[in-house]
């Protein structure tokens, strides 16, 4: 059995930047508090828990001799100054991708003009950004949720960063329906979250099972099994290697790896030991 891992996988830029940010304010001595989890990685918190790493859920928890950390899904503007008055320092690990978002709402609002975002309404990264526009903002889910929206004024449209590619413009172009005004369409999906998707559709046709290593409650793991099944029926959104079922690879000769944007390598790296080696054991049950 053949294992191939797509050519773009794992940690994206902002992840790898907030954690390298996180690990050094560690280095540093200070005690380290992230405001939620850092990453969507139960694991890799987890092996951060392990140096110091402590996580809280809401600004009045940090002490003033702690070091509170914005993760990279970033938080409202309120938020962050609570942070900033009450904690000794404050590492800002917010995405820049998430960051540029941020500020095109702000400023559309600061124009009086309305904001749309296509996403997850209960997504921290998408709450953060309605924080920087409060008065002006609106979250849809997708294209079938245009019709909510009242009458736009002068609209921008823009993206969770995660999302997949063709929600977006199906729903950037209805969007249209809803005002008499032109609409600014700024696409503003991840790139590493585009790469990753063109990279496991390229995959997906070539292989008998595929596997996506994620968080489930990662948007951009999902989305990765969503593209995924597209082409191939036997994929499966797993954490772990020890979620694998060999019986689920009975027959199958070439099996397609992946991960989402949060995933540590050293986690995708324990998956394809694994399948290589149940690919092992199903060749020398088959050895004549």
């Amino acid at each position: 059995m053949e294992v191939l891992l797509a050519n773009e996988y794992g940690f994206c830029f902002g992840v790898e930047r907030a954690v390298e940010m996180v690990e050094e304010a560690i280095h540093e001595g200070d005690t380290v508090r992230a405001l939620g989890p850092l990453i969507h990685n139960e694991q890799e918190m987890q092996r951060l828990a392990h140096e110091g790493v402590t996580t809280i859920s809401e600004p009045v928890q940090i002490q003033r001799n702690e070091t509170a950390v914005i993760r990279a899904h970033g938080v409202t503007p309120e938020v962050q100054r609570e942070l900033e008055a009450k904690a000794a320092k404050v590492v800002d690990a917010t995405c820049p991708f998430v960051t540029r978002v941020q500020k095109l709402a702000a400023r559309a609002a600061a124009e009086d003009r309305h904001v749309v975002i296509i996403g997850s309404p209960d997504h921290p990264e998408m709450i953060g950004v309605h924080g920087y526009a409060p008065d002006h903002a609106f979250i849809i889910r997708d294209e079938s949720e245009v019709g909510q929206l009242p009458q736009l004024r002068r609209p921008l449209v823009v993206s969770q960063t995660t999302i997949k590619s063709k929600t977006f413009f199906d729903a950037a172009e209805a969007v249209k329906t809803k005002t008499s005004d032109e609409v600014q369409i700024i696409n503003t999906i991840c790139s590493a979250t585009r790469d990753r998707q063109d990279a496991a559709r390229a995959l997906a046709g070539m292989v008998d099972a595929f596997y996506i290593i994620g968080g489930r409650h990662s948007s951009n793991s999902v989305k990765l099994l969503g593209v995924c099944l597209e082409q191939c029926k036997k994929s499966f959104l797993i954490e772990t290697e020890a979620e694998i079922d060999p019986n689920d690879l009975i027959g199958v000769e070439r099996v397609g790896v992946t991960a989402g944007a949060s995933t540590p390598k050293w986690l995708i790296d324990n998956v394809v030991k694994h399948l290589e080696a149940i690919g092992k054991r199903m060749d020398t049950s088959l050895a004549p």
